[in-house]
């Protein structure tokens, strides 16, 4: 059975002596509803796009408690900017990230994924987690560059 992690918030929030208010449930929907990579400022504008009453303090304070509850892990893609992605038990990925204009491809490789598993093992090691990020240009990056503007 799939844990809702709304569920597993109020759960943790509650343990930690917090309450469990409408606008934190309401940057809590609106994360685990979004198809992307959010970083603060982004979540803060589509959370306010619904209710202009939420300050941006709510929705760092509330991503920070999403990752303490392991429902939610902070990504550094190499622009500078920290960015946030819904955890869950089948979420395993990697991705390719673009060094010009930030594009972020997930993907999942069986392959690497084996590869990975062999590699530790012949070294005495049990694999608990791994992340790969990959750096280069995407197709519409290296369109441009090739052609005369």
């Amino acid at each position: 059975m799939k844990l809702n992690p709304v569920e597993v918030f109020s759960d943790y929030i509650a343990k930690q002596g917090l309450k469990n208010t409408p606008q934190r449930h309401l940057i809590v929907d609106v994360f685990f509803k979004s198809d992307k990579h959010l970083s603060t400022e982004e979540l803060y504008d589509q959370v306010r796009a619904v209710d202009e009453g939420v300050g941006q303090a709510t929705v760092y304070r509330t991503l920070k408690l999403l990752c303490e509850a392991d429902l939610a892990r902070e990504m550094h893609f190499g622009d500078g900017t920290a960015r946030y992605e819904p955890i869950s038990d089948d979420s395993h990925h990697d991705h390719l990230i673009c060094t010009k204009c930030g594009r972020n491809q997930e993907f999942v490789n069986e392959e690497i994924e084996r590869q990975q598993e062999e590699l530790a093992a012949r070294y005495g090691f049990v694999l608990t987690s791994h992340r790969m990020y990959l750096y280069g240009l995407c197709s519409n990056c290296r369109k441009k560059r090739r052609s005369p503007q």
